[in-house]
């Protein structure tokens, strides 16, 4: 059965993008744990992060380097945290935080609920400056 993030990738499901090429798409959490939050994913349905190849595991980390660089260009902060957990969506996906504090990259604490416009805003700002 397709993940939401293949039904993302496949176009069903709408997202603010902020980048894609032919095997990762990164788009912005919807309910994020601060703004700029942002989800890269490959495109191709793998439920664990250590299950992909190795040429995937490097690829998927190259395109979020370069997603990171663009988020942090944009969105005031002091690192670009990381996070890989995959228990809630069985889809690989490498979270990227904007970071002041630790406590920024908590994710037992309450998420915000930005507006679509936000969003919207928050992403065109970062594909933008995507190089």
């Amino acid at each position: 059965m397709a993940t939401i993030f293949s039904k993302i990738i496949t176009g069903e499901i709408p997202c603010h993008k902020i980048a894609e090429d032919d095997k990762h798409i990164a788009f912005l959490d919807i309910n994020p744990l601060v703004i700029g939050h942002t989800l890269v994913v490959p495109k191709r349905e793998v439920d664990y992060y250590f299950d992909l190849e190795d040429e995937e595991l490097a690829a998927l980390n190259a395109f979020a380097k370069r997603v990171a660089k663009a988020v942090f260009r944009e969105i005031p902060c002091l690192r670009i945290g990381t996070a890989v957990i995959g228990l809630e969506v069985p889809h690989v996906h490498m979270h990227l935080v904007p970071l002041n504090q630790t406590s920024d990259i908590d994710f037992t604490k309450k998420k915000l609920n930005p507006s679509q416009a936000s969003l919207k805003a928050t992403a065109e700002k970062i594909r933008n400056v995507l190089v």
